[in-house]
């Protein structure tokens, strides 16, 4: 303990500790900002014709395409969306992930709750509506000119399902003054433009 204490007390050592230190400090500081710099490239340099690979193949009715599991929307209380657009209450998910397409609650790329432009009341039915094979070139479009600030969020997906999942989430679009919901019955838009302003 005594050594300890005469050793710190020489200014070489607290020179050198003090050195070490710095030098730390300045080499995190560089990663970091190295870090940043080639996010910020990768972004710059995205190509503008980037193209999502649709890896969802679509069901076109009689197709003889066998799933033996499917990502699902999850969150829902008592609905959920799979990867196929499939809609169900929580008690026809099969234990793949897939809702049971036998069930009477199950429907194929159902837009009920969605207006014209692409906005719905409920995120389940907007999840479905989106992966209707004819969105596909809307879904291109809007990837192509996403705005700077969506690019980060868009650029991580990977497909068709990941991309409508992102798109219905409600955004910076779905409201206004950042504390109301420009439309709170249609908040969930898979369109290219945000949701109509409702007079208040």
């Amino acid at each position: 303990m005594m050594v300890l204490r005469r050793l710190l007390r020489k200014r070489w050592v607290l020179g050198v500790v003090f050195g070490l230190s710095l030098i730390y400090f300045l080499t995190s500081t560089l990663k970091q900002e190295e870090r940043t710099i080639r996010d910020r490239t990768l972004l710059e340099v995205r190509d503008s014709d980037h193209r999502i690979p649709w890896k969802v193949r679509f069901n076109l009715g009689n197709s003889s395409r066998q799933i033996t599991q499917c990502r699902n929307s999850i969150q829902g209380k008592t609905l959920l969306t799979d990867e196929l657009g499939y809609v169900c209450e929580r008690k026809d998910l099969l234990v793949n992930g897939c809702c049971n397409v036998n069930a009477p609650s199950s429907r194929q790329y159902i837009c009920k709750s969605c207006l014209a432009n692409g906005c719905c009341s409920i995120y389940e039915y907007c999840v479905s509506c989106c992966l209707q094979p004819d969105k596909q070139p809307l879904l291109e479009r809007f990837l192509n000119r996403a705005a700077e600030g969506f690019q980060n969020l868009f650029t991580a997906v990977e497909d068709h399902f990941e991309l409508c999942l992102a798109k219905c989430r409600t955004s910076s679009q779905s409201v206004q003054h950042e504390n109301t919901y420009r439309n709170p019955q249609a908040k969930y838009c898979y369109g290219e433009s945000p949701p109509e302003l409702l007079p208040v």
